[in-house]
């Protein structure tokens, strides 16, 4: 089974940018291939990480519910979702993308979910790593993908409402019965000292693992709609989530 490392915080605070920089760091050493999923209904992974968007999780179950009664004969179920499921896959160099798409419309999807998560937990077990960039809630996470998540970590920038935001997260994982084996935060978009927001980073309830500075280069690359891996490589946000991505493959975060 794949690691799989999940991305979540408050709107705004760059989660989508720093899966996409981790993405980078796990090829650029080697680790590949990798799946990347987008479990944010307002996708756009894809952009971040230069590649094109071919379908999503949700298309296929809307599909399926649309079309269940014009299964091909000799087919099952389950086959014709993940053959559709496959084909909703966009293909990269050394990367695959799935993108989750938005919440289901009007009707049960509970077969379509119950089959899509069995279908993707094969799946993840076919990567050495799987990042996942979420929303800030996760519900849109338990009901598609598997309940297990290695890493989990908290994104926030360094503001009261983005640590607060992190602390409700982590709640509503617990909620949700996610199985995570450890859980860090990262502090994004740090300019100089951050020790007054001491009290709010320990009420989150993690350790901050990493604290990955302003970028000038990583906002411009952001309003052009770059691909992270456009970015200098000695680009202060994208050495420090090197260190991310080496302490996340040496996993001596626990």
């Amino acid at each position: 089974m794949g690691r799989v490392i999940a991305i979540a915080g408050k709107g705004g605070t760059g989660k989508t940018t720093l899966a996409a920089l981790l993405v980078r760091g796990l090829l650029e050493r080697s680790l590949g291939p990798l799946l990347a999923i987008d479990a944010d209904p307002n996708d756009n992974l894809a952009e971040a990480l230069g590649m094109q968007r071919c379908g999503s999780i949700a298309e296929v179950a809307d599909e399926f519910f649309a079309d269940r009664a014009a299964i091909p004969a000799g087919m099952s179920k389950e086959a014709l979702l993940e053959l559709r499921l496959n084909a909703a896959i966009s293909e990269g160099r050394g990367l695959d993308l799935l993108v989750m798409g938005h919440p289901e419309g009007p009707g049960c999807y509970c077969y379509v979910n119950n089959v899509l998560r069995a279908q993707l937990e094969k799946l993840e077990g076919n990567y050495p790593f799987v990042v996942m960039d979420n929303a800030a809630g996760m519900e849109h996470l338990s009901r598609r993908t598997a309940r297990r998540i290695d890493t989990l970590l908290l994104v926030a920038d360094p503001t009261v409402r983005a640590l607060r935001a992190a602390r409700r997260i982590r709640g509503l994982v617990e909620e949700l019965g996610l199985r995570v084996r450890q859980t860090g935060l990262v502090l994004n978009r740090v300019r100089g000292d951050v020790a007054a927001l001491g009290p709010e980073i320990a009420a989150v309830g993690a350790r901050l693992w990493q604290a990955v500075p302003e970028s000038a280069a990583v906002l411009d690359n952001d309003l052009r709609g770059g691909a992270a891996s456009g970015l200098p490589a000695d680009d202060p946000a994208v050495v420090a989530a090197g260190r991310l991505v080496d302490m996340l493959v040496a996993d001596v975060a626990v």
